[in-house]
């Protein structure tokens, strides 16, 4: 199986148990106050394996899908070989934590703050995959065409940025916004110290021409 398809599996089946039994969703989603006060920095994973509904779970997952299958079947294996299927893992796993580190020192004094689920990471693997391939046609539910995937992603960051700024709602923007921002971060880096490859270098070749 591949990691992509053994991630979306675990996913399904612990966010599924979590709809019918809400002990399982308090015992494992992102709460800062908790995390602070006993100790449970289990959480800062747990959360990200947990999601509000169905909705939430298969648009999660079948972004996840899109973007990590090509990363682990093409994009990473250019860049890490063999290693592919390790990193996409590495930058999953680290995405779900990165992304609401903001949010854990922001409410960590906060007892009501909760929140859950896998955005962060997504969207930490859909900036990967933008950094390596930057002109990658890119169409999601709400966007009815394609756009190239730089352009989205300016668009994404500044949207995330000022919807978290105005809070309010029951979305991680945050954890959007700083995923994003670490996925290309992770990747950038990762290609430049194990390849020796400058994705910049590539942003600036097949964009700014």
């Amino acid at each position: 199986m591949t990691i992509t398809g053994l991630i979306i599996l675990l996913t399904v089946i612990i966010s599924w148990v979590a709809f019918t039994k809400p002990q399982v969703k308090e015992d494992l989603l992102f709460w800062p106050y908790q995390i602070k006060r006993n100790g449970q920095w289990y959480r800062f994973i747990t959360h990200g394996t947990l999601h509000a509904d169905t909705l939430h779970l298969i648009f999660n997952m079948v972004s996840f899908y899109s973007f990590g299958a090509a990363l682990e079947d093409y994009l990473f294996v250019f860049i890490f070989g063999e290693t592919s299927r390790a990193m996409l893992a590495i930058l999953y796993i680290t995405g779900i934590v990165v992304a609401v580190v903001p949010d854990y020192l922001k409410h960590k004094n906060n007892i009501s703050h909760r929140s859950l689920g896998a955005s962060g990471a997504v969207s930490a693997v859909v900036f990967a995959a933008i950094t390596i391939q930057p002109t990658m046609p890119i169409m999601f539910f709400f966007i009815p065409f394609k756009i190239p995937g730089w352009a989205f992603g300016i668009a994404f960051l500044i949207l995330s940025a000022s919807l978290a700024k105005k809070g309010g709602g029951n979305i991680g923007h945050n954890a959007h916004f700083w995923g994003s921002v670490y996925g290309v971060i992770f990747t950038y880096l990762a290609a430049r110290l194990y390849a020796n490859i400058d994705l910049f270098d590539n942003f600036m070749r097949t964009v700014v021409k």
